[in-house]
Parts: C-alpha cells; structure tokens; sequence
C-alpha cells in the first residue's frame, strides 16, 4: 500500500542509472515529491535508452522504469545559464538533494554540497560517489565493483569463468547505504534544525556487504573460491538437485535438527550414523559424497510430492523459479507498482519499500 508518510517533503535528483534514481523513488514510494532533473543534451538518464531487443525502440525502457515511478522529470542543459539557474533554485528549494555528479561537475554547475548548504543551510545533500576517494573520478559501473571488490572471484563454478550477478546489486546495495544515511540526517534535522552532508560509495557499500566471506579471511585466511550456489560453511546448503520428473529443488540445511529431519523424509536415517555426515563440520569436509547419496535419493522423488514434505518438517528447500513463475505468487503481484508513461503505456515496476509500518 502506498504510504503518504513523507508527504511534503521535496526531493531533487540529480542522478542517473540504478543508485541514485532508487534512492529517489523510495521516497517517492513514501509520499515525498521527487524532481529528477536530468541531461537533455544526451536524452535524459542513460538507461532510457537501454532496450531489450523485444521492447519498443520509441518507449521508454523497462530498465528506466524499475527505479523511476511517480517523479517529475525535468529536461535540462546545465551547460545554459538559464536552465542551471532553474536547477539550482530547485535544489535549493529542496529539504533532499541526492547526486551522483563527479566532485568537479558539481563544483564547476555550482550544484555541490557546499554551495548548495551555504545558501540553504536546512538542506540534506546525499552524495553518491563511485569509490571511498570521492576525487577518484573513474567510471564505474556496478560490474566494475563487483570484480574490485571481491564478489566476482567467487561467483561462478569451479575451473569456469566468473559470473556477475544478475542485478546491478552493488548499486542497490549502496542505495540502500544512502537512504539509511538519509533518514539519519532527516533525524539529525528534527532534532537540530541543521542540515547535512551525506555520502556513501559503490566500493565501501559492496565490502561493508562482503558478510561472513570477508570475515573468513580476515579471521581464518580463507580466500573463498567459485562454488556455484553452495554454501563455504553449511552443506547441504545451496545446493541443487534433480527430482525424477526434471524438475530442480534446492536444499538449505542450516541446522542439525534440519539435516535429521531431510534424512527423515527421505529415508537415510543412516546417515545419521555415520562419522563423515553426523556434524556440519563433517558435512562440508564430505560434502561431494554426501551430495552423490542425495542425489541418488531425490532423483527417484517427484518434485512436487517432495517438496511439500519437506516443508511439512520444516526442511528449507525451494523450486528454482524463472520470472514467469514468480510472479504467479501473489505476493510478488501485490508489489508490483504501475504508473502510465507518457507515451500513455502502462509501465510497471516492484515497491522498493518493501516494509510495513503502523504509527502510533
């Protein structure tokens, strides 16, 4: 349900492709009045322009769209007085400036954070930079922090080429980054009257999200290797099987009191009794043989009778679901935001906010 929470609140977006832009509609999503301002000398944001083969070459693209509902756009040429004297009265008219101008654009237009807050000093500006050195002026697009920070190494199989992820998901990690930042500084605001100055970069929002892998290293020297879908330290986790009618289950098996009852539903309460499975430990150590006596197990199961025993003990175990079959749930079609474009088609995209509140 669309929520009015920041209703009142004005927003200026100077921001382009994934980051910035979902920063933008989160407060969108919440009642705020977004503006994104964008370049009309190159067509405005980029990703307009980034088609599928199938999608119309005159529309708007559904990429565009994933992070761009219910703002008003504003075609401008920073480069003409006339139209930066329009941006920057925007900007500061605005509680939220959010951007992804190189430092020495942003200088250079006048629109950075400190000219901005020296004539509007209630303004929160939300920088979002490429790496930690915001002078550090590369271009870098979110495979690009993907390899440099570690996530492509590991993705992937053993002895096969790395694989991106299938989202840009450093850039939505590092919104995530600033929308947190954000709401700390509409906190500070409350309280103080003063505004802010906040910044997050794709580098530090993809190692802050480098979780258990990095404290492997860091406390055991173990540098993660491509393993697919499975788990460095849980077996059997993430890992896939086929059942005899085709179909994929993958299982998740965190807990001692999980892999018991796995062994249950499939009747190899035997490996209960044996040293190399009894542990987690052991698991993982074995983990190649223990997936041969599942595999061999499962195959002779129907997916769909299996999967709703093993759910029936609490085993996690999940179907490997293509687009078409998630969004038969239900709960995936009651996220999905629509929003006419002006082409008058009708776009659609999922909430970014995908919490619940109840005030008061």
């Amino acid at each position: 349900m669309q929520n009015k929470f920041f209703s009142g609140l004005k927003v200026v977006e100077f921001a382009s492709v994934l980051a910035g832009p979902a920063v933008g509609m989160f407060f969108a999503e919440l009642g705020a009045q977004v503006i994104k301002i964008e370049n009309k000398t190159t067509g405005g944001d980029m990703t307009r322009g980034w088609r599928l083969p199938s999608e119309d070459p005159e529309a708007v693209s559904a990429y565009f769209c994933s992070v761009n509902w219910g703002k008003q756009y504003l075609m401008l040429d920073l480069n003409n007085p006339d139209d930066l004297h329009i941006a920057q009265q925007y900007a500061l008219d605005a509680d939220i400036v959010i951007s992804n101008f190189k430092p020495s654009s942003a200088r250079r237009l006048g629109v950075d954070a400190e000219s901005l807050r020296n004539r509007n000093p209630k303004l929160i500006y939300a920088q979002l930079n490429a790496f930690a050195d915001p002078e550090d002026e590369r271009p870098a697009f979110d495979v690009v922090l993907q390899a440099e920070a570690g996530f492509l190494y590991m993705t992937g199989e053993p002895g096969r080429l790395p694989v991106k992820m299938p989202v840009a998901l450093i850039d939505l990690l590092a919104a995530h980054q600033l929308k947190e930042a954000i709401l700390l500084a509409l906190i500070h605001r409350g309280r103080t009257g003063e505004g802010s100055t906040v910044s997050t970069s794709l580098m530090e929002s993809a190692l802050a999200s480098l979780a258990n892998q990095a404290s492997n290293y860091l406390m055991a020297g173990h540098i993660p290797q491509p393993m697919g879908t499975q788990h460095p330290n849980i077996a059997p986790y993430g890992d896939i099987f086929i059942c005899a009618d085709g179909q994929r289950l993958l299982l998740a098996v965190g807990t001692e009191r999980q892999f018991g009852r796995l062994c249950e539903v499939l009747n190899m309460e035997y490996l209960l009794e044996n040293p190399d499975f009894q542990t987690n430990k052991a698991r993982v150590t074995h983990r190649a043989a223990l997936n041969e006596l599942l595999s061999v197990a499962i195959s002779t199961q129907f997916f769909d009778d299996l999967i709703a025993r093993l759910h029936n003990a609490k085993v996690p175990a999940a179907r490997i679901r293509d687009m078409r079959s998630v969004f038969s749930m239900p709960e995936a079609q009651a996220m999905i935001l629509k929003e006419p474009s002006p082409e008058g088609v009708e776009t659609m995209r999922m909430r970014t906010a995908a919490f619940d509140c109840s005030f008061g």
